[in-house]
């Protein structure tokens, strides 16, 4: 589960800004007027967003970014002018920041911070040795009866797989087969 830092110089910023989101659904995990506790509490967090301010007292932003886990993004509540200097992955909303615009742009990141993390989850498994084994032998059989490079030989059993609908390690089976089927 997502959660949401708000990092501001000013207490009563925060409240206000808790209060517009928790109106909509959105709760927040903490308050902070300083990056150093905003980061004491992302450690103990799985992931979220940290809605900040161009400057709070300890740290710029951008500090406060560099120092952030890969599971958490950041919203930069800014002027105008700073907004085209933000670095790249750090979303900003400018003065005067309406309400609409803040409780939709959060949902959009912690959406977008959710396919992300599901998505590496997801991530393709690590083959056993007995599966990359036969994807070796398979490209070994090919090379050695179609005289392909080890690069054509993988992309074959890649592109046959593809077309296929089987996984690798199916394809690579297959092709074992019929060769020594012969």
């Amino acid at each position: 589960m997502s959660s949401i830092l708000i990092v501001l110089p000013k207490i009563e910023d925060a409240k206000h800004i808790r209060d517009i989101l928790s109106r909509r659904g959105l709760k927040t995990a903490a308050l902070c007027t300083t990056a150093s506790t905003a980061l004491a509490n992302v450690h103990q967090l799985d992931s979220g967003v940290v809605i900040c301010s161009y400057r709070v007292s300890d740290m710029h932003y951008s500090q406060l970014a560099a120092y952030l886990p890969d599971y958490f993004d950041m919203l930069l509540l800014t002027s105008a002018a700073e907004a085209g200097n933000c670095p790249e992955g750090v979303v900003s909303l400018t003065y005067p920041i309406r309400p609409p615009d803040l409780v939709s742009t959060v949902e959009m990141m912690l959406a977008q911070l959710e396919r992300r993390l599901k998505r590496k989850k997801a991530g393709p498994g690590k083959r056993t040795e007995q599966e990359q084994n036969y994807i070796n032998n398979a490209k070994w059989v090919l090379m050695e009866r179609n005289h392909m490079t080890e690069q054509e030989a993988f992309r074959y059993i890649q592109k046959s797989s593809m077309d296929s609908g089987t996984n690798m390690v199916e394809t690579a089976q297959m092709i074992l087969m019929l060769a020594y089927d012969e």
